[in-house]
């Protein structure tokens, strides 16, 4: 990347679109996790889709590669730059990653967070790629709206990084995965075009759906600039509710019935063991054991309608006495304001934070098939147990949706390197019984640098090409963030 390029590239976005300094850089060049460690010439920050289409024309023609970045809150590496595209490191090494951070650009969104659209009556909102989510979140609520898209990272990731990753989160079960919210999208393509998809039609069956390419693809494919997102009812009233269960199959029948009952309105089921109860208790402020006495399994439940009128308050408290008498439910906890339903909540969200106080961690984001849920949890944890001595096992997650962050803390006293140099070879058991039950070893959090040899380990010959063939014709060259997903 010559000084010209480096200055034509400048002059796209104007004096305030970019960032050369090494120490405004850094913040940019690391993952959230800091498993990795990037490096780029230069940070871009155009502030609409013509710069950023003009930016990629100009990387293309100059065999510039180009890695888009969005809130940098992505947990695989998928968004830092500059490192490599060679055979996949062990977590947290890039010691074998070849470093092209010379002729790599870091395309930061962050200045295009404009709403264009709210349309309450078609119930969409149409968003540039750099909004944050929890301000799409405030902008659907002040039109009487619901964008469900719930995270731990909503207060600072952006919608663009979250179309790109297909994220999770906690809302799966009632309304889906993030490529379920998209009607359209606008993309600039690798070679500079832009591709207006934006179309807000909930009927158009016109073809292949190209849309449902570039989510999920992590930036490899193109840069989503723009979206139209499904809105929803904004729902008039929530039951919370902490549940200490007797087995994790009583988890799986009780979900079954509050489904049933409910006509499909349980918005949230989210699954904790006890030590990760035990953990937000000993090291997060604030965080309480809502029952007198332990349990070992709980399930974080949330109800919701359209309606305000009690029923789906009495409703929950029928089927957890259903749920009582069964055997399946020991104790619960209905909360019985906003400021409790928090308390419970924060519980669930304080899990991550709490086990980053016990030293490493070896975490894990899998999915099989909701029934499939108690099966994988014995057998994980046994298997678990048979190869890392003293190792504390703290499942958690969506169980509504069969994703468990299936998350294993260091033994009290061991060496922290000693525990996570471990990491891959407990990941490869547990990645294994995951799919040997049907199901994925990557949940919500997505492929980036750091699963890509999870990714040609797992999935078949026929999809591997199937993958290459797509890469190869939308982004032959390769400059669209190299070494990520393939």
């Amino acid at each position: 990347m010559n000084e010209q390029t480096v200055n034509r590239l400048k002059d796209i976005v104007g004096p305030k679109g970019w960032i050369d300094a090494p120490d405004d850089m850094a913040p940019y060049l690391v993952d959230v996790r800091n498993l990795y460690q990037g490096a780029a010439r230069l940070i871009l920050r155009p502030e609409d889709t013509a710069q950023v289409a003009a930016i990629v024309k100009e990387c293309a023609t100059a065999g510039i590669t180009v890695t888009p970045q969005g809130g940098n809150t992505g947990y695989c590496g998928g968004a830092t730059p500059g490192i490599g595209d060679n055979s996949a490191p062990g977590i947290g090494d890039n010691s074998t990653s070849e470093n092209r951070g010379d002729n790599t650009v870091l395309l930061c969104l962050s200045r295009m967070n404009r709403v264009r659209d709210i349309d309450p009556l078609n119930y969409t909102i149409t968003v540039e790629a750099g909004c944050i989510l929890a301000d799409i979140q405030q902008a659907a609520a002040e039109a009487d709206r619901l964008f469900p898209l719930s995270l731990a990272a909503e207060g600072t990731c952006q919608i663009g990084g979250n179309l790109s990753t297909n994220a999770g989160g906690t809302a799966v079960l009632r309304y889906g995965n993030t490529r379920d919210l998209v009607l359209g999208v606008e993309v600039v393509l690798p070679d500079g075009q832009i591709w207006d998809g934006m179309k807000r039609l909930r009927k158009n069956n016109t073809g292949y759906d190209l849309k449902q390419m570039f989510m999920g693809a992590e930036g490899t494919l193109g840069v989503i600039t723009a979206a139209v997102l499904k809105l929803f009812p904004m729902p008039r009233e929530k039951t919370t509710m902490f549940v200490a269960l007797a087995n994790p199959e009583a988890a799986v029948t009780l979900l079954a019935r509050l489904r049933a009952a409910s006509g499909d309105g349980v918005t949230t089921f989210e699954y904790l063991h006890r030590l990760c109860l035990e953990l937000a208790v000993a090291n997060i402020p604030g965080a309480a054991d809502p029952f007198d006495q332990p349990h070992a399994h709980y399930a974080l439940v949330e109800l919701s309608s359209g309606v305000s009128d009690g029923r789906i308050a009495a409703l929950a408290e029928d089927i957890l006495g259903e749920a009582f008498e069964a055997g399946e439910v020991a104790d619960a906890v209905v909360a019985a304001s906003g400021q409790q339903a928090a308390q419970l909540w924060k519980i669930r969200e304080s899990i991550p934070e709490a086990m980053n106080h016990e030293g490493g961690v070896i975490r894990h984001d899998v999915s099989v098939p909701v029934s499939s849920v108690p099966e994988f949890l014995d057998i994980a944890t046994q298997r678990t147990a048979e190869t890392i001595e003293g190792v504390r096992i703290a499942p958690f997650g969506h169980i509504g949706d069969g994703n468990i962050h299936f998350n294993l803390v260091q033994p009290e006293g061991a060496d922290r390197t000693d525990f996570l140099a471990r990491t891959h070879e407990i990941e490869t058991v547990i990645h294994d019984i995951a799919t040997g039950m049907s199901g994925s070893f990557s949940a919500e959090h997505g492929i980036g640098r750091l699963k890509r040899g999870e990714l040609a380990r797992y999935k078949s010959d026929v999809e591997l090409d199937l993958f290459a063939r797509v890469k190869a014709a939308l982004d032959p060259d390769s400059v669209m963030n190299p070494g990520k997903v393939l």
